[in-house]
């Protein structure tokens, strides 16, 4: 007949947190400027590359991975020609 005394024991956890960096939420660090387009969903499979500013199309693509990198590198190409007019 089993007494059940060895579940009885109170068991401590594994272990514990006592600092305070981990207590707090992490924030997400912003690289300091916000994209200048966005990959949209146009249909099944297919998005659209849209410039924030003027809210025109510059490009499409029939995958988000594309897509994306489509945006980067529009997004690229402005950063190089603004730092080519400022010098």
């Amino acid at each position: 007949m089993c007494t059940m005394t060895h579940f009885a024991v109170t068991h401590e956890p594994a272990f514990v947190l006592n600092t305070p960096g981990f207590e707090t939420v992490p924030t997400i660090e912003s690289c300091g400027q916000a994209p200048l387009f966005q990959v949209i969903p146009a249909g099944n499979g297919f998005f659209h590359i849209r410039e924030k500013s003027t809210g025109l199309v510059r490009g499409f693509r029939e995958n988000h991975n594309a897509a994306c990198a489509l945006a980067r590198s529009l997004e690229s190409r402005i950063e190089l020609l603004a730092s080519e007019h400022l010098r």
